[in-house]
């Protein structure tokens, strides 16, 4: 399978686009990567083997699909645009373990569509180069598609990477750290730079590795009010946690000596930033918050 020229250098990815008269469509994101070294560096991040079974959202022309299905691994692939379907017949035709489905992943029920196309018993991981203005909700579809992904390997804007690995008492840390942090431990792996695409974006890229946890960073009771806390923490920045847990949850005399109750057992001053308590302090918070709920 070596034999075939990568697709991702600068003078195949034209040849492909000027073959099938392809344009890039802004409302998609597409952005196609024409550095083959890059791409191995992706695929060697995700440590990939015959067994696993990989999800890629966004092939676009199979820049980083080709490299994926070398690891001889089962590779489904969802892919939004039509007219990339008969560009990628073309290029995957050297692999046949390589399975695409036109549909919109946000849309997909992922889980099913992956017991229907993948024929072995292994490890799911997503490797991607997400569109940016969708990163973080194909991430948390995936998170909660009910899919036992062992780990993903995507490449997104620099800056959501900067929130999803940030820690506490940090600028980027918020609910969006929060929520991965929750299932996965977050590791960012490698830069790539925006030359490295066709056409070029306006900012550097990052790769980020995320493993799944055996089990959640903190055991909560309910995880739907875990991350509706979370979220309201983080609602006005400049404010303190007081200041937007009322602004969320209500002014009235009832709730406020609910909220001081639950905060005191918890030894958190109401006058800190919800960027300075760390996911186990949420974790608390909300357990006591939802004991105390009369």
């Amino acid at each position: 399978m070596n034999d075939y020229k990568d697709i991702a250098t600068p003078s195949r990815t034209k040849e492909i686009l000027k073959k099938y008269g392809f344009s890039f469509k802004k409302s998609l994101g597409q952005n196609f990567l024409t550095e083959p070294n890059i791409l191995r560096n992706i695929a060697s991040t995700a440590e990939l083997n015959e067994t696993d079974r990989i999800i890629e959202i966004g092939p676009g022309i199979g820049a980083l699909t080709e490299h994926l299905a070398r690891s001889n691994g089962e590779v489904l692939a969802f892919e939004i645009d039509q007219r990339l379907i008969e560009v990628l017949d073309d290029t995957m035709s050297p692999y046949n373990n390589v399975t695409v489905v036109n549909e919109d992943v946000l849309k997909a029920d992922v889980k099913q569509i992956a017991e229907s196309v993948f024929q072995t018993e292994g490890s799911i991981k997503v490797v991607a180069n997400l569109p940016y203005y969708i990163t973080t909700p194909i991430m948390m579809h995936l998170l909660m598609s009910g899919l036992d992904v062992e780990s993903m390997v995507v490449m997104m804007q620099k800056e959501v990477a900067d929130r999803i690995t940030a820690v506490p008492g940090t600028k980027a840390y918020g609910s969006l750290s929060i929520a991965v942090q929750y299932y996965m431990d977050a590791d960012l792996a490698f830069i790539v730079p925006k030359t490295a695409f066709v056409p070029q974006p306006n900012v550097d890229s990052a790769i980020i590795k995320l493993q799944k946890r055996t089990t959640p960073l903190v055991d909560v009771v309910d995880e739907d009010f875990f991350f509706k806390l979370t979220r309201s923490a983080f609602t006005q920045r400049r404010k303190t946690l007081w200041n937007n847990l009322i602004s969320y949850f209500g002014k009235d005399e009832a709730t406020k000596e609910w909220l001081e109750t639950s905060l005191n057992e918890c030894n958190i001053d109401p006058k800190r930033r919800g960027e300075t308590l760390s996911i186990i302090e949420f974790g608390e918070l909300s357990n006591r918050l939802i004991a105390n709920k009369k």
